[in-house]
């Protein structure tokens, strides 16, 4: 019966979230379903399983970025750092594309969400490409792509999650993604750089910038990149916990909106609202996923799952490959959030089961999920940026093969060469 149960709640998840209801409903309807099947478990517990799910000290963070990096975009910095991308990538082919991608590496550790982060772009950068003669589709496809740095670059709010679920360090994390947030970024401006030149995009401007003017821009740049350097060397010092590290980013950006007197109060109040409303539907689908994940716990489905595939498959490599696959299929259909919450009980004791390092594993999950919201049919990135941008889909899909094929190379460099993942890590720790 119980068998029954778990199996039936789980046909209800996904129907929901085939049917494109939210994810929350989709993962309330699904746990809500077992409880009420199985007779062996109380329905209180499926309150306490909830609550307890966002009871948890690291995820206090996700309210403090989210809050500093709303903060950050009343205060004026999206505009200086942008004006820095510019001066280091004008000269480039591609131009304003360039400058879209090293934005979202530089964003990463303010913004913390690639949503947010497509988002912003998508309003802000792909009307200027378009005035300078890239089509909307390329401007929107390069928009969604770059996008996917900001949850490599610390401090991201997937790495918070995945380090709250999985137990593992959250400070080493956030090292962690400097070195697979470099790899993308600089395998995206190469294929940018090539594709630019193939259509006759031109730079932005003729020569590269004079050192007179670059230090300009650094300078008026300087603070606001200051920031991932002062939470990641707090953490990594012991002067803060991650959690702690948030509060810190939220003190800084009121710091720099009040220094470059473009916040006022009105914007305060605005972004407490957004981080209410933005904090509230990740903790709910934290909260219903966690449920769930405890379900499946308490069905032993994780530990029958790790002696099936360990019993299998001999080769650690060929394991990572399935989970390559199984993981960007999954994510062109669940929110990376949800899915991470639900996923990761089930296959971090698999990989630790192969001796794969926690670090190398979780960065290759992130990515993973990053692609999978790229991609058709529900892909949230592509519906994201195409819904501010007007881009049809279909136009969409066509230009973005190339970046498909880039992300292929840069999963695959990540999965197969640990020291993207964990070199860094190595050295500072």
């Amino acid at each position: 019966m119980e068998l029954s149960a778990v199996t039936f709640s789980a046909i209800i998840l996904i129907i929901f979230l085939i049917s494109k209801v939210p994810v929350f409903v989709s993962l309330l309807a699904g746990t809500m379903t077992y409880f009420v099947i199985s007779p062996h478990v109380p329905s209180i517990i499926a309150a306490q399983r909830i609550l307890s799910g966002v009871q948890s000290i690291p995820l206090l963070a996700i309210p403090f970025f989210v809050s500093a990096g709303i903060f950050m975009n009343y205060s004026g910095v999206s505009k200086r750092i942008m004006n820095f991308a510019q001066s280091l990538t004008g000269h480039m082919s591609g131009g304003l594309a360039q400058v879209n991608v090293l934005l979202s590496a530089l964003m990463g550790g303010l913004s913390g969400s690639n949503l947010a982060d497509a988002a912003m772009q998508a309003q802000m950068l792909v009307p200027e490409m378009e005035k300078k003669g890239l089509s909307k589709e390329f401007s929107s496809v390069v928009t969604a792509t770059s996008a996917m740095i900001t949850p490599l670059i610390p401090p991201g709010i997937a790495m918070i999650l995945y380090g709250s679920i999985a137990n593992v360090s959250i400070g080493k994390l956030f090292v962690a993604g400097i070195g697979a947030g470099l790899l993308l970024t600089i395998v995206l401006m190469i294929l940018i750089s090539y594709l630019s030149k193939k259509k006759g995009y031109k730079p932005v401007r003729d020569s590269m910038v004079s050192g007179k003017e670059l230090l300009q821009s650094i300078k008026i740049a300087f603070l606001p990149l200051l920031l991932p350097v002062i939470i990641i060397g707090g953490v990594r010092f012991g002067i803060f916990t991650p959690t702690e590290g948030g509060a810190v980013a939220i003190v800084y950006a009121l710091f720099l909106g009040f220094l470059y007197k473009e916040m006022k109060f009105k914007d305060i109040i605005t972004g407490i609202k957004e981080t209410i409303t933005s904090t509230a539907s990740i903790m709910v689908i934290v909260g219903a996923a966690s449920a769930f994940a405890w379900i499946l716990t308490r069905e032993r489905i994780p530990q029958e799952i790790t002696q099936l595939i360990v019993s299998s498959i001999s080769n650690k490599y060929i394991f990572l490959f399935i989970v390559n696959i199984f993981l960007i299929i999954v994510g062109m259909f669940i929110e990376g959030n949800a899915a991470m919450i639900v996923l990761v009980p089930l296959l971090k004791p698999i990989a630790s089961a192969y001796g794969i390092n926690d670090i190398h594993f979780a960065m290759i999950f992130i990515v993973n999920l990053s692609i999978g919201a790229l991609s058709p049919p529900l892909g949230t990135l592509m519906f994201v940026t195409c819904g501010i941008t007007k881009c049809e889909i279909e136009d969409f899909i066509k230009e973005s093969i190339p970046f498909y094929i880039a992300l292929v190379v840069v999963l695959l460099l990540i999965t197969l060469f640990p020291i993207f993942s964990v070199g860094i890590v190595n050295l500072v720790y």
